[in-house]
């Protein structure tokens, strides 16, 4: 089990000290074990293995987001992508190539708000 430490350091590296401060600022006693959860597993435990690079790990995240149409999390994983290292040209081909096997409308959708996203990123 990796600790709570660790997870907040590649929590913070991957997603940027703004966004993990606003959300440890909202959680509260419902919510600070979930938020504790991700911290050490998602985070400290599988973000943090060496199989995958960051970089490879942010296509595989999108991919997997926009197949769930998980629309709350693909700018916050849009944000990380490019601070892992991918381009706003990479981003397009991850959106493109889901869109064969998540299906058009997730991928208009994930289109939308990357598009938001990395305008507000330049």
């Amino acid at each position: 089990m990796a600790d709570h430490d660790h997870g907040m350091r590649v929590r913070r590296e991957v997603l940027g000290d703004g966004h993990v401060d606003l959300a440890e600022a909202k959680k509260d006693e419902f919510t600070a074990d979930f938020q504790d959860f991700i911290t050490r597993y998602a985070w400290g435990d599988i973000w943090a293995r060496p199989g995958l690079d960051r970089r490879s790990r942010s296509v595989a995240t999108l991919a997997a987001l926009i197949s769930l149409r998980a629309e709350n999390e693909i700018a916050m994983h849009v944000r990380a992508a490019l601070r892992n290292g991918l381009t706003a040209a990479d981003i397009k081909e991850v959106i493109l190539h889901t869109a064969i096997y998540a299906g058009l409308p997730a991928a208009n959708a994930a289109f939308a708000i990357a598009q938001q996203e990395l305008e507000e990123e330049q």
